[in-house]
């Protein structure tokens, strides 16, 4: 294993996001003698541990690692015993003197261990009223009548086909999703849509019969639309329209960015400014991205890889030829941490990146070293120097 990668294996375990086959591997790597130094060596650097002032207690970094273990229960629920045993040994064999625990009050950080904000998913209902959405709940959804129209599905909605040749006036919802945290919301006619940080949808909670169905988006979302020919799908993301049958693409419009990018995965699909005639129309097939650079009138095309375009929905992050300024942005919407970037030059420099789930930490552990990057962090803030 490369010292890159067992540095980002050791940073994933301290952060609580390692998995299963990723602690395996820490374990496996830390039978050799030097890698325990490595790990040790590590964490003295990047993690301030006194350990003069702290004793090693075994038994209760096996109560405080139990905790850990089942409070996972689907990364951790299969051989929890043993692992209980394995999991511990790694901290016992490798810190030696020193007690660690993420969650302890005894684990201090440096400048280098961030604490994202931690912000609530918001369902606005059609009567104003608002709600939170806890995440680790299974729940009914009902409207102001006591009705149930859906299911929440811990971080998903799901909203039921109810009576819908009955319904004469459309009822909107909206689902505000902060910074840092993902959604999922499944449309009363089966349309599928993940909702990216820093997203808001409007949508109907039933399709009216003999109308278009037409929702409303600020942010970024990836749409699996349901098939219905006599129902045209449209999004409309602020001065773009998008209208479809049934496929799959992704919009990205935030409010603070210059464009509108719609990038078609399958199907087909037709973007439109303003009032939908013959002539203004711009039809995209699988593969091409769509533009319209915001107070413009003209929609450009050009072909892209889709899987860069997409990949957030599986929690991956991918940068081709993005200015840094672009790439903290996202780190933002993502991490939900702020940036002050002091280096202006830096900050129009292009690179180009991948991360697969990994925590801030990593990222900024990448572009430490492999482009010299010095950075301070304050709890939520990351000052680029």
């Amino acid at each position: 294993m490369t010292v890159k990668k067992s540095e980002r294996l050791i940073v994933k375990f301290i952060t609580n996001q390692a998995s299963k086959d990723e602690i395996e591997t820490l374990t496996e790597w830390l039978k050799e003698e030097e890698n325990k130094i490595v790990f040790k060596e590590f964490v003295k650097t990047n993690y301030a541990i006194d350990a003069a002032m702290y004793t090693f207690d075994s038994t209760e970094v096996k109560k405080q690692l139990t905790a850990r273990i089942q409070k996972d229960n689907n990364v951790f629920q299969k051989k929890r015993f043993s692992s209980y045993y394995k999991y511990a040994a790694i901290l016992i064999l490798a810190l030696g003197g020193f007690y660690f625990y993420q969650n302890s009050n005894l684990f201090h950080a440096k400048q280098n261990v961030i604490v994202p904000r931690q912000d609530d998913i918001v369902l606005q209902s059609g009567n104003g009223s608002a709600e939170t959405i806890d995440t680790s709940e299974t729940r009914d959804v009902t409207d102001k009548d006591g009705k149930v129209i859906g299911k929440q599905e811990k971080n998903r909605l799901v909203y039921f086909n109810t009576d819908s040749n009955s319904n004469t006036k459309l009822v909107y919802n909206t689902l505000k999703i902060p910074y840092g945290k993902k959604f999922e919301v499944q449309l009363s006619d089966g349309t599928i849509v993940y909702l990216n940080a820093g997203t808001s949808l409007r949508y109907p909670v039933q399709f009216v019969k003999n109308q278009s169905r037409q929702v409303y988006l600020t942010g970024e979302a990836f749409f699996e639309v349901s098939k219905d020919k006599a129902h045209p799908f449209t999004v409309n993301a602020q001065e773009v329209n998008v209208e479809v049958l049934g496929t799959k693409f992704n919009v990205n419009s935030y409010v603070e960015d210059a464009s509108t990018n719609v990038v078609l995965v399958e199907g087909k699909v037709s973007l439109y400014k303003d009032k939908k005639t013959a002539e203004n129309q711009v039809y995209l097939t699988p593969g091409l991205k769509g533009s319209n650079v915001k107070g413009q009138q003209k929609i450009t095309t050009e072909i892209v890889n889709t899987d860069y375009y997409t990949a957030w929905v599986k929690g991956s992050l991918v940068f081709k030829n993005a200015s840094f300024d672009a790439i903290i942005k996202t780190l933002e919407r993502h991490y939900n941490v702020t940036f002050i970037n002091e280096n202006k030059a830096l900050g129009k420099e292009i690179f180009n990146a991948r991360f697969d789930n990994e925590p801030i930490e990593v990222v900024l552990k990448y572009f430490n070293d492999s482009y010299a990057i010095d950075y301070k962090i304050n709890e939520d803030q990351i000052t680029i120097k």
